[in-house]
């Protein structure tokens, strides 16, 4: 898949999630739509007053509960997009990246043994706590892929994905503390998002703004942020 196929594809499903258009995410300013959970729309759990708002670089897409859309219009009344982000309501917010296109395979590490996972093999790292990253909680979210890097049998680190819907499959990513800083990061998210891409679907990654040096995996992995999204708020009564 080309680039362009791939934004397609995520805006579509974007939509779906937020019941909006493929073509709000281009229009300028904020647009309000209520909150629905669509056919096809990826499973991830709604609290009440649930509010999410999105940018993909242009405009803002604003999704809420019916209860809460007139306060956040009057909220987000005329702001602009980087302000509209920054208001302290907005609890946790992150960015998602997508891969450029088929990213180019990086040289795995010498020292290291490095190992796919299909299902049900993926199973043994649940026994793993400290990869809490890679495994879904939600069993709504399977996994359905990963990625393990050994030293001497010692599993060092692992990047999973987990099924969102039908063509996005989400990468999680855990070393443990002494083998960071050694480039296993990368090189894990970067083989398993090739893997995801060869079977033709859509791997991505998101990560909290404050976690630089995630963001710096996804980049040395092969992937370009694509959108930034406020998934939890603690609204004004």
């Amino acid at each position: 898949m080309q680039i362009q196929e791939i934004l397609s594809i995520v805006k579509t499903q974007l939509a779906i999630d937020l019941n909006c258009t493929p073509s709000d995410f281009t229009k300028p300013g904020i647009t309000f739509c209520e909150a629905k959970e669509n056919p096809g729309c990826r499973p991830f759990t709604r609290e009440p007053r649930h509010f999410e708002m999105l940018t993909m670089g242009d405009g803002v897409i604003v999704s809420a509960d019916p209860d809460v859309l007139p306060q956040l219009r009057e909220l987000l009344a005329d702001k602009p997009r980087d302000d509209a982000f920054n208001l302290p309501f907005s609890t946790k917010s992150g960015p998602y990246f997508l891969p450029t296109a088929k990213p180019t395979p990086l040289p795995y590490i010498d020292g290291f043994c490095f190992e796919f996972l299909e299902q049900p093999q993926i199973l043994q790292l649940h026994e793993h706590k400290e990869f809490h990253n890679v495994m879904s909680p939600d069993i709504n979210r399977p996994d359905v892929l990963a990625v393990i890097a050994k030293k001497d049998e010692t599993i060092v680190g692992a990047a999973g994905a987990s099924i969102d819907c039908d063509m996005l499959w989400q990468i999680g990513i855990d070393v443990l503390p002494d083998y960071r800083s050694l480039g296993l990061a990368a090189v894990l998210v970067n083989r398993l998002s090739i893997e995801i891409l060869n079977r033709g679907k859509i791997p991505y990654y998101g990560t909290a703004f404050t976690n630089v040096a995630s963001q710096r995996v996804a980049l040395r992995a092969g992937y370009t942020p694509a959108w930034v999204c406020t998934y939890k708020a603690s609204l004004p009564l």
